[in-house]
C-alpha cells in the first residue's frame, strides 16, 4: 500500500551465479528497492524484459559464457535505464554499450546504491 503516490522503485536483475544474485537481491531490498524479476540465463532474461514492469535493470555482462547484449538491447527498446555488473572492467562491456554505467565486481552496497541513484537521475556517464 503506497501512500501519496510513493512507491518503491523496482529492479530487474540478471546474474548467472545464484549466490551473487541472492546477495545483490538482498542488497537491493535493504536499500529499499523491489526486485521485480530475476534471471540466470539470457533466454529467460529476454522473455522477462518483455513482461516485467521495472524501473532499472542490473545486468551481469557474462551470463553462462554468453554476452548480455540481447538483454541490454531489449531493455533499451523499453526505454529503461540499466547498469552493467562486471568483473572484467569497462573493456569487458559489449562495444556498443561501453558508454553505459558499470559496477566493478565485487561491489559494496554503497556503490550499488550510488550507481542506481545516478543512473535513475540520468547522470551516468
Amino acid at each position: 500500500m503506497a501512500s501519496n503516490g510513493e512507491r518503491r522503485r523496482s529492479v530487474f536483475l540478471v546474474e548467472d551465479e545464484v549466490m551473487i544474485r541472492m546477495m545483490v537481491s538482498d542488497m537491493l531490498e535493504e536499500l529499499g528497492y523491489h526486485v521485480a524479476a530475476e534471471a540466470g540465463d539470457i533466454d529467460e532474461a529476454v522473455r522477462l524484459v518483455q513482461c516485467t514492469n521495472f524501473d532499472i535493470a542490473i545486468l551481469d555482462v557474462n551470463v553462462n559464457g554468453k554476452v548480455i547484449s540481447p538483454v541490454a538491447e531489449a531493455v533499451q527498446m523499453r526505454n529503461r535505464p540499466f547498469v552493467f555488473a562486471t568483473g572484467y572492467g569497462v573493456q569487458g562491456l559489449p562495444e556498443k554499450f561501453r558508454d553505459r554505467p558499470a559496477l566493478q565486481k565485487p561491489f559494496q552496497m554503497e556503490t550499488l546504491a550510488k550507481m542506481i541513484e545516478i543512473t535513475l537521475r540520468g547522470e551516468a556517464a
